[in-house]
């Protein structure tokens, strides 16, 4: 018996490990990326982003610079293990039945919902309305990596719950990015790409293993997307979705009836999360935030007292803990179960507390809402401050409760 708990734990801890230690990373480029901004060296650094560079010739030739690689095209990597984690968790994790489901997909749906109100309310009328998603998302790795620290002695349910919680954040920035922050959409384009990816689910349906058919869709629908404008990272979240989750039928004599939850190990789907979590927590996500965290502090223009910067710092700071906690306090006392791992009131919030971290997914949404870089510069600074008072606050308030259970023992 444990042996198999072990087994079906297996994904999860491997995701948590990744996540939460690839946010000392994340925080260090981060880092390093506002030092070389804001040095001698910040006029090569923007010089480098904005280099041109191409593949292909002639007419079958793709340019974009540094900056858009980055962000259209390794990101789509990235997005594409959130779409195979998204896939696992439904079928074998902490979402795979509607009961497990009610409470994080309420959580996070009151933790989208709250900030972007906050955010909309404090800049109605103002130029910088539309960054209403930004505040909306969560920062998996910094949030579990601040937990992981800081509150060692969380209950393992609170770290699936907001683990959960975060994955289905996810899921809704992407559906966000995909409905308010494409534009001028080509349906032309975008009907070839949903036919690409249609054929990866046909492959899945039909049980088809072979990896670079899922590749070469996969290829066709990210250029589809990116000439149709539809983020070009919604192909990727979408392909992970098609990975088969089942195993191969030459493993099929491994697991048996005995053995229904088993099947996913020896999976397409199990070996490419596998593969790539390392180099999604450990070399995109820190290259993403070296591409997108060096902000010019001189040159932002950030004002404390504008909207941008209240609205996302009301968003993340207040509207994330008040959303999701609010959601689960609502929810268990309507129908009478207990907080999430059992977990004090205090730790509860303190996870909410947390979801405020809204760094990777903040800055990416930030750079489809703000084409001016001006705007986008002071977005980036009022997302990394909120972020960082959001994560010290959490971390705080887990460390209060540790220290209020020892005096009462």
């Amino acid at each position: 018996m444990k042996h198999k708990l072990r087994t079906l734990m297996t994904p999860f801890e491997s995701f948590l490990t990744w996540e939460a230690g690839s946010g000392v990373i994340l925080l260090a480029s981060a880092i390093l990326a506002l030092v070389i901004a804001n040095s001698p060296a910040g006029p090569a650094y923007e010089h480098l982003l904005h280099t041109m560079l191409g593949i292909g010739t002639g007419d079958f030739r793709l340019e974009m610079s540094l900056a858009h690689w980055v962000n259209d095209g390794l990101m789509t990597v990235f997005f594409f293990v959130i779409g195979l984690e998204i896939k696992r968790e439904f079928l074998y994790g902490e979402l795979r039945t509607k009961s497990a489901m009610v409470l994080p997909v309420c959580a996070a749906l009151g933790g989208m919902l709250m900030p972007a109100l906050l955010y909309s309310l404090v800049n109605l009328g103002a130029p910088t309305a539309g960054g209403w998603g930004i505040p909306m998302a969560t920062d998996i790795a910094f949030a579990l990596g601040i937990m992981t620290l800081a509150a060692g002695h969380a209950p393992v349910g609170l770290v699936v719950f907001l683990t959960a919680l975060a994955i289905v954040d996810d899921l809704g920035a992407i559906v966000v990015i995909a409905l308010f922050y494409s534009s001028d959409v080509s349906l032309v384009a975008l009907g070839a790409g949903l036919a690409f990816l249609a054929g990866a689910f046909v492959l899945n349906r039909f049980r088809v293993h072979a990896l670079p058919a899922y590749l070469a869709l996969g290829l066709g629908a990210w250029l589809a997307f990116l000439a149709s404008g539809i983020h070009p990272t919604i192909a990727g979240v979408l392909l992970g979705t098609a990975i088969p989750a089942t195993a191969a039928l030459d493993d099929d004599v491994l697991h048996d009836a005995a053995h229904p939850k088993k099947g996913h190990h020896g999976s397409l789907l199990h070996k490419l999360e596998h593969a790539l979590e390392p180099w999604s927590a450990y070399v995109i996500m820190p290259i993403f935030a070296l591409a997108n965290a060096g902000v010019n502090v001189a040159g932002a223009s950030l004002d404390i007292t504008s909207p941008l910067f209240l609205g996302i710092a009301a968003g993340l700071i207040i509207g994330k803990p008040l959303g999701i906690y609010g959601s689960v306090r609502m929810l268990t006392k309507w129908t009478g179960a207990p907080l999430p791992g059992s977990a004090k009131p205090m730790e509860a919030l303190s996870a909410g507390t947390l979801g405020g971290i809204g760094f990777t997914m903040s800055i990416f949404i930030a750079t489809l809402a703000f084409p001016d870089e001006s705007t986008l510069a002071a977005a980036k600074l009022s997302i990394l401050i909120s972020s960082v008072i959001a994560g010290v606050l959490g971390a705080a308030m887990f460390q209060l409760t540790k220290n209020n259970t020892r005096i009462k023992t």
